[in-house]
């Protein structure tokens, strides 16, 4: 990248910067994906990041062959998600008491994988505009796109902190509303890769190329501010006043969580928060798998504990206000249909919400649809379980997935739109189109992902909310719980490490933005028109 401004004749300093591109190409690519890892929560350094992709960016265009560009790119990708991903290492402890030693294991073999897809982006810039500034910017940022959404569904996905994340707290951040998080992504890499050409300019005093880089970071702006605007939605103004709710976090640590003896005590915690003077009818969220208990009736009477799901709705409904409506996460059990009925036997799970009135009625449920590896499921788990790894998994059988996005009415507050934990990583597949909610409720159990994960899984959660231009509300056992604006602002929020609550009013969704009318073929569009503009630039040159 810097190559078309960096001459020999120029200042030693310039050659030597040029001489250890190229001496060190590989060794600096994996530390510019250290660094670059940075500009995510909880750290938030994103001008080191900008930096270190301009870096890289000039380590891709300096290399000579393109399977040096796809190895930088491979290297690259090694760093960023070794980094961003440390937190996996942490909720390994809680898998059958594994050592966190093996949960770095875990995290490098995931991220040689995950570094693929940095890789063939790197190759794709490289193959269509080595030596060509513009034209490789452009490119890398349309291949950045497309290999983010591809990261987002092969193999299941797992698309955690796709590179828009970092500019969240921006202004830009509302340009997801027209070309989603993956296209911010792009214009994070355009403006990355001006930054360089710009650094470039002054280290070889070329002021040419540095008023031409500061026209072109102009032009950027001002395009992402215009597609900012085109995406918003208008406020939508609520037919009667937004409801009132009322968002709980117990504060319950994952090592305490499903030991035998706290059930009482977890419960008392949720209780104890839940409890109010007023009698203003709202909404009450508990987190994610908030009680051990089954809600449903139905099953063969073993499974129940002696708590039968009468009893239990009525313990709940205790806590409520005539006209509450308490919106908590549980489990459901699958039985072998096949047996007696009072034979028969769990053979899968599922990790639900329900919503329960005062009444004691349940209103809805919804099953989580996108289960994590490892973590819900055991795939191969016959293979896995007679080579001893079952204990990757707990349990004796593995969850079982929803149908996907659904919206569950709750009466005169309206329609609730679900995804439990994780699932609210995944762009443009947290609402049902054809029945749109009014809200989003994200019950987590952020509990197993140390200092790291809860920050950037806030973060993610912010921009679903600017892309569908929703509020969305978060619940978790030990933080970080919020109320998010349809502008992905945090309004209030219980850090990690406490209990408390967060009484405050709904925040009023919008109309529809463009994103949550077309979803991610908008950031496939924009893809597609940053490498049609470079392929144009090439064949203009000719």
């Amino acid at each position: 990248m810097f190559e078309p401004v960096l001459r020999k004749r120029h200042k030693p300093t310039v050659q030597i910067l040029i001489d250890l591109l190229r001496k060190y190409p590989f060794w600096l690519s994996l530390i510019a994906g250290t660094l670059s890892a940075t500009g995510f929560a909880p750290l938030g350094l994103w001008p080191i990041s900008l930096l270190a992709l301009a870096l890289w960016i000039a380590i891709i265009d300096s290399v000579e062959s393109r399977k040096a560009a796809f190895f930088s790119g491979w290297l690259f990708g090694l760093g960023h998600f070794v980094v961003g991903l440390n937190w996996i290492a942490k909720a390994f402890t809680f898998q059958a008491a594994m050592p966190e030693w093996l949960g770095y294991i875990a995290v490098v073999l995931l991220s040689l994988y995950l570094a693929v897809y940095p890789a063939l982006a790197a190759l794709g810039a490289w193959l269509l505009g080595k030596g060509r500034p513009i034209i490789f910017v452009l490119a890398l940022a349309g291949f950045w796109i497309i290999t983010e959404w591809l990261r987002s569904w092969v193999f299941s996905g797992f698309i955690w902190n796709p590179l828009g994340v970092i500019a969240v707290d921006g202004r830009y951040a509302l340009s997801a509303r027209s070309i989603g998080t993956y296209g911010l992504s792009g214009v994070v890499i355009g403006i990355a890769g001006l930054v360089g050409s710009a650094v470039g300019g002054i280290i070889a005093l070329k002021w040419r190329i540095i008023v031409r880089r500061i026209f072109d970071l102009a032009i950027v702006a001002l395009g992402a501010a215009t597609l900012a605007m085109i995406g918003s939605g208008a406020d939508r103004a609520p037919s009667l006043e937004q409801p009132n709710i009322t968002v709980v976090q117990p504060n319950i640590g994952q090592q305490d969580k499903w030991q035998a003896g706290y059930e009482e005590q977890n419960l008392a915690k949720l209780a104890g928060l839940t409890r109010r003077e007023d009698n203003e009818p709202r909404i009450l969220f508990w987190p994610e798998a908030a009680i051990p208990d089954y809600l449903e009736t139905g099953y063969p009477q073993r499974y129940y504990y002696g708590r039968q799901p009468p009893m239990v709705r009525a313990q709940l409904a205790s806590l409520m206000k005539p006209g509450d409506v308490l919106v908590l996460g549980a489990l459901k059990l699958e039985f072998d249909d096949t047996a007696p009925p009072d034979g028969r036997r769990a053979i899968g799970a599922r990790n639900s919400v329900f919503a329960m009135d005062s009444d004691r009625e349940l209103l809805g449920r919804y099953d989580k649809s996108h289960l994590v590896p490892y973590g819900e499921y055991l795939p191969m788990r016959p293979l896995l379980s007679a080579i001893g790894l079952s204990r990757l998994a707990p349990g004796d059988f593995d969850f079982w997935p929803g149908p996907g996005p659904r919206s569950l009415e709750l009466g005169r507050f309206g329609k609730a739109g679900l995804q439990v934990c994780y699932e609210i990583i995944f762009s443009g597949q947290v609402v049902h189109q054809e029945d749109r909610p009014d809200f989003i409720f994200n019950p987590s159990n952020d509990a197993w992902f140390g200092a790291w994960g809860p920050p950037q899984h806030l973060a993610q959660a912010r921009l679903r909310a600017v892309e569908e231009g929703l509020p969305v509300i978060r619940s978790t056992p030990t933080g970080i719980s919020a109320v998010i604006t349809s502008k992905g602002e945090v309004v209030e929020s219980i850090p990690m490490g406490q209990a408390g609550r967060i009484d405050t009013k709904l925040p009023p969704p919008e109309n529809p933005t463009l994103f949550a009318r077309y979803g991610n073929i908008l950031s496939l569009g924009f893809a597609l028109i940053l490498l049609i503009c470079a392929i144009a630039i090439r064949l203009r040159a000719r």
